[in-house]
């Protein structure tokens, strides 16, 4: 089981959350276009560097938001892509 969880992290509060057995970009979306429709486009979106995450599908929703994406990378680094 994987748990996909989109967290606002200034209140520490979860915007929306999906459970999914097979680890797909699809539950991923999912939370994500309910958190957008919910509480509206952040300014940077952070994530690891997981599959689903850079998935073209994934990041097309970010960019499509004008959202900046930020990814942890190995060592604790972020790389934000503009």
């Amino acid at each position: 089981m994987y748990l996909m969880a989109i967290m606002d992290w200034h209140s520490r509060r979860v915007l929306a959350w999906r459970v999914s057995n097979p680890l797909d970009t699809d539950f991923c979306i999912d939370a994500l276009d309910e958190a957008l429709a919910c509480y509206g486009k952040p300014e940077i979106f952070n994530t690891d560097q997981g599959c689903q995450f850079t998935s073209q599908a994934f990041t097309e929703v970010l960019e499509a938001h004008d959202v900046r994406i930020s990814m942890d990378g190995k060592g604790g680094t972020r790389t934000t892509f503009s």
